[in-house]
């Protein structure tokens, strides 16, 4: 099936056009005696006029014809029509037109060439309505363009796959336009593309031949419902606002990246002053504390030699001695001799036996994280007995924002023991009663109504030893030898709450003589 043939007398004709392109008449041709003289333009076989079914007007080859390319073709109504209407919106769009065109040297063949009348460009018209791979279509429209031939390919298909790999639109029927543009042309509208409205044929091919479309690479994506196509059909100012656009966005990312920086950079330096104050801050107050066990090891001293060897026996300060000389930190420690003194937070300090000079602290209480305190601990290492123990410091001081900026040191010894499971039927232990104190100087507390009042030992029993207990703070077991209260002078009785921790309150009334 073929548009174009060679008329002996009248030249090339074409089956499509009302006056085949010489003034004459479809009669003239189709269904004469004898046959009209025309022949194949390629392999110039004879060839005769025939119409289909639905009265498309073409050519065809006579019997025994050769190898010839158009005959090989076998191209489908479907695609001779596209053909059609593409030859024919070229005319209209002002622009010489010829159909199945091939090229000097036979490399390719173009379904319509359309030419400016002026001779300023060739583009060829491509109408793929079958199956193709990106290779070959790419292949075919590189080698046009090496004949100084631009293309674009046109399909009515609705998702073609090779749509944006070369120059190309998707078409569509409109029952009042004919053939409109459907996909493949776009226009840049504030930050993207989008479709614009529909447009004819004819309106994009003397848009194309005129310059005022051009094929483009988008550097930003396609919105929805669009797709994302390599390549678009767009105005060169659009193309021109995409650039601009990008500039801008360029521009304020990098201000941003630059002001991220200032801050960055302003942040770093307020980070290494507050860490080099810190550093002096916590140099000073661990030389305090370790002034403060020099004195404590002088003999006048209430928590002389006496404290540091009944600190010792205890087996929490024995496992982090041990815990503190293994491979883990490999550092010889030994328990402080001012454990009484505020800024420990109520832990127990743990000097190096080399140089004196405070090491770590265990079992800090975060209720008694004092300003003072607070700079010695986050200078030391903190030891805790068990994780728990660990977990519920750093929740607590978290929750109290008293978290230095690097955060604790902290570590634990071991986890405690999992409770044994008691077989069905028998009876649970009794929880043991703590072991009676036995320290030559214990340090008592009396437990009054939820509160802790200093008590210390006696030769006979105050009035408040026959109702109360008194507890000695350094091993925590009971004293059941004599005891009385001590007078409180300056600071305010001590109050555990629930957790164990211990809060001040006024003087509740009761024996303060003892």
């Amino acid at each position: 099936m073929a548009f174009r043939a060679v008329h002996a007398t009248w030249g090339t004709v074409f089956a499509h056009l009302p006056d085949l392109g010489c003034e004459q008449s479809w009669d003239a041709v189709w269904k004469v005696r004898p046959p009209a003289p025309i022949a194949c333009a390629e392999c110039r076989h004879p060839m005769h006029a025939k119409t289909s079914r639905s009265g498309l007007r073409f050519f065809a080859h006579a019997p025994h014809a050769p190898d010839c390319e158009i005959a090989r073709q076998g191209e489908s109504e479907a695609h001779h029509l596209l053909k059609l209407e593409l030859a024919s919106a070229a005319r209209e769009a002002g622009a010489h037109a010829e159909m199945e065109v091939r090229a000097p040297d036979g490399s390719w063949r173009a379904d319509v060439l359309a030419t400016d009348p002026g001779g300023g460009w060739t583009m060829a018209l491509e109408a793929q309505l079958s199956p193709i791979t990106a290779a070959d279509i790419t292949t075919r429209t590189v080698r046009m363009r090496e004949h100084g031939v631009t293309s674009c390919w046109f399909s009515d298909r609705p998702r073609p796959p090779w749509l944006g790999t070369v120059p190309s639109i998707r078409l569509a029927a409109d029952a009042d336009r004919g053939l409109t543009v459907v996909e493949g042309l776009v226009r840049f509208t504030g930050s993207g593309w989008q479709v614009p409205p529909q447009a004819s044929l004819t309106d994009f091919l003397r848009w194309v031949f005129a310059g005022k479309v051009l094929p483009h690479a988008p550097r930003m994506t396609l919105r929805y419902p669009l797709r994302q196509l390599p390549q678009v059909w767009t105005a060169p100012q659009y193309v021109t606002a995409e650039e601009a656009h990008l500039a801008e966005a360029e521009k304020r990312q990098r201000l941003e990246q630059e002001r991220q920086a200032a801050c960055r950079e302003k942040w770093e330096k307020e980070l290494a002053q507050k860490r080099a104050r810190n550093v002096e801050s916590r140099a000073r107050a661990i030389a305090k504390a370790t002034i403060v066990e020099e004195r404590a090891r002088q003999p006048h001293r209430r928590a002389g030699p006496g404290l540091h060897d009944e600190l010792m026996e205890r087996a929490d300060v024995q496992g982090a001695v041990a815990f503190l000389a293994s491979d883990a930190y490999n550092i010889p420690v030994t328990a402080g001799w001012s454990s009484s003194e505020g800024h420990w937070a109520g832990g127990v300090p743990l000097i190096r036996t080399d140089e004196g000079v405070p090491t770590a602290v265990l079992d800090p209480e975060p209720g008694r994280l004092s300003r003072d305190a607070f700079r010695l601990l986050a200078g030391l290492l903190l030891l805790f007995s068990t994780k728990a123990r660990k977990e519920r410091f750093e929740r607590n001081t978290r929750r109290r924002r008293k978290v230095p900026i690097d955060g604790w040191q902290t570590d634990f010894l071991t986890d405690p023991p999992a409770p044994a499971l008691v077989p069905y039927g028998a009876k649970a232990h009794r929880r043991r009663k703590p072991e009676e104190c036995t320290c030559r100087q214990p340090q008592l507390v009396a437990k009054i109504s939820r509160a802790q009042y200093p008590a210390e030992p006696a030769e006979e029993m105050g009035p408040a030893a026959g109702l109360y207990t008194a507890v000695c703070r350094t091993c925590g077991g009971p004293y059941e030898r004599p005891w009385r209260r001590v007078l409180a002078k300056g600071p305010e009785p001590e109050k555990a709450d629930r957790g164990g921790n211990v809060m001040s309150q006024s003087s509740r009334p009761g024996d303060q003589s003892g």
